[in-house]
């Protein structure tokens, strides 16, 4: 005999409710956990840790639990939640209450509370993050993709490897390698050094896979979780594990953090180098191993839709150059001479054209709203800033380049034009993008198809976003 309606009605209520008591219990035992493992190294009491610890999950269960449908996605979401409470509380109100006010070197107060961001990230959101993303792809609440193990481990240890290949050829110089400077001096030799870094290289990547094979969609929203990803490590690896395997005490102070900042911008570009690495190989993937449906092609071939993308991105980033290119000028990065400025305001339009085509070759089919658009341009023109004027132009100018707190501080008011050159791109992008996708919508297969590409509603990009862009503006000038 079958069960009745009513029976399984209150069966699946009652499933219903017991995930709704487990999902705070998750999250109060990981903020424990991260509590009591703040308060050493914070050098707080020991109850205060875990209540601040216990607060944390608890609200980030309460509000976050829904969006962590996989570790991936859960870390993403818990980090980017340490760095909002981070920003709300000890770099924010707690200051202002202490002072009676609003002070005049909050960014002192800010730097002064750099533990605290590293304990919030570490100790609060990782934990919190990848245990209720966890149970959440145990327990999944809607229809998630097929998670692919050996499409996971061979595609990110492939992009590790490639990216720590390219990564170390390209940047390193001598004996030193940023993915292991938080160790500090290695008395080793350089073969077992390159295995060292290999080995990082490796791990991290195999661990992108693992956790945002269902994330990453495009060439450039996996940049953008590469870059987040490489911060992450910077804070986990160079400030955390790689100081424990010295033997060395955890200094999560400002000033080591500055002495280790040429490493943040080396995992930051060895994240962008991962991401457009693991893109490559996961597509190849794709389509060796699991798409085989040659009656739904496109309406037009993959060359004239590139081409049309590089048109597209031309344009938009030739409209960016025109726009940042003023805020450029009045802040002193490009020259004010009057005999050199027609030069300059043209060769900055030239290279701004060109990049808004990596634009439309790495961003195409990412943004689903123009407000979308505008976050991955700012992410867009964040990136630049790190790969651009911080190192490109350096070592095409003097053979090196320099990630040092000095160089990154002179630099900070052309990010202002490279976080608008990236909005300004991305807005002209998506709507020349609009006006030619209209008329394929008229076609039911063919609107289906339109949709499958565009970023659903729902996805971590949104803590992408904050987490990314918060972390890449704020450690330059926290630092500098």
């Amino acid at each position: 005999m079958s069960d009745s309606q009513p029976a399984v009605a209150m069966r699946n209520s009652a499933q219903v409710g017991a995930r709704s008591w487990a999902e705070p219990l998750v999250g109060l035992f990981a903020g424990a956990m991260g509590g009591a493992l703040s308060a050493p190294l914070l050098a707080i009491p020991f109850s205060r840790g875990i209540l601040c610890g216990v607060l944390f999950g608890l609200f980030f269960a309460v509000f976050f639990s829904r969006r962590a449908t996989s570790p991936g996605a859960g870390l993403i979401w818990g980090l980017a939640f340490a760095l909002l409470t981070w920003l709300v509380f000890p770099a924010g109100i707690l200051p202002i209450l202490s002072r009676g006010g609003a002070s005049q070197s909050m960014l002192v107060d800010a730097r002064d509370q750099f533990p605290q961001l590293v304990a919030f990230l570490i100790c609060f959101g990782t934990p919190a993050g990848v245990s209720l993303g966890i149970w959440g792809a145990l327990h999944p609440k809607a229809a998630q993709p097929k998670f692919n193990w050996g499409r996971a481990i061979v595609a990110g240890g492939l992009a590790g490897t490639v990216g720590g290949l390219i990564f170390s050829r390209w940047v390193a110089s001598g004996d030193y390698f940023p993915l292991l400077a938080g160790y500090g001096e290695l008395h080793a030799t350089r073969v077992t050094i390159i295995v060292l870094h290999f080995g990082v290289a490796l791990f991290i990547g195999v661990t992108f896979g693992m956790l945002f094979q269902r994330d990453v969609r495009g060439y450039g929203s996996c940049m953008g979780w590469g870059l987040a990803y490489g911060i992450f490590w910077w804070f986990l690896g160079q400030l955390t594990l790689l100081p424990l395997a010295a033997h060395k005490p955890i200094d999560w102070s400002a000033d080591q953090g500055a002495a280790v900042f040429g490493s943040l911008v080396g995992h930051i570009l060895y994240g962008l180098i991962l991401g457009v690495a693991y893109a490559t190989i996961d597509r190849f993937w794709v389509r060796l191993f699991i798409q085989s449906d040659p009656l739904n092609r496109e309406v037009e071939g993959s060359g004239v839709h590139v081409l049309r993308s590089m048109g597209w991105g031309a344009a938009a980033g030739f409209a960016g150059g025109l726009v940042s290119g003023p805020i450029m000028l009045a802040t002193g990065v490009l020259s004010r001479n009057t005999n050199l400025t027609l030069r300059a305001f043209a060769l900055h339009l030239f290279i701004s054209t060109l990049i808004g085509v990596t634009y439309g070759l790495l961003f195409r089919n990412e943004a689903a709203s123009l407000g979308h658009g505008v976050a991955w341009g700012w992410l867009f023109g964040l990136i630049w800033w790190y790969a651009g004027p911080l190192t490109l132009q350096p070592l095409l100018l003097t053979g090196e380049c320099d990630w040092s707190t000095a160089a990154a501080s002179a630099l900070l008011p052309s990010m202002m034009g490279h976080l608008i050159y990236g909005a300004v791109t991305a807005l002209m992008f998506l709507i020349l993008e609009r006006r030619y996708t209209r008329w394929l919508l008229l076609d039911p297969r063919i609107a289906a198809r339109e949709a499958r590409k565009i970023r659903p509603i729902g996805t971590p990009a949104p803590a992408l976003w904050f987490l990314a862009l918060g972390l890449g503006v704020l450690l330059p000038i926290l630092l500098g």
